[in-house]
């Protein structure tokens, strides 16, 4: 897969003109086994989180700290660090 990848499927499909009309984007990806394993591991011993927002919140996490200024992404960036860390 190249890097152009995401934007050629994201063209090739009616993307909706509000965030309203698609909240989530589904997302496949490939990630090494040790990695696998840590989330599995993580999500059995955290009854608070799922897959689904580990990667949102990591994929939120990676976005921020390398300068995605969008509100969205700050937002949940922010509250993943403050409030989940008390959970």
């Amino acid at each position: 897969m190249d890097r152009n990848h995401l934007e050629r499927c994201m063209d090739s499909q009616a993307v909706p003109s509000t965030e309203v009309d698609a909240p989530f984007v589904s997302l496949e990806a490939e990630i090494p086994e040790v990695l696998y394993r840590g989330l599995k591991d993580f999500v059995g011993s955290n009854p608070n989180w799922d897959q689904y927002q580990v990667m949102s919140s990591a994929l939120a996490q990676f976005l921020f700290q390398n300068g995605c200024s969008e509100r969205a992404v700050t937002e949940r960036y922010l509250d993943d660090l403050f409030s989940r860390s008390q959970a």
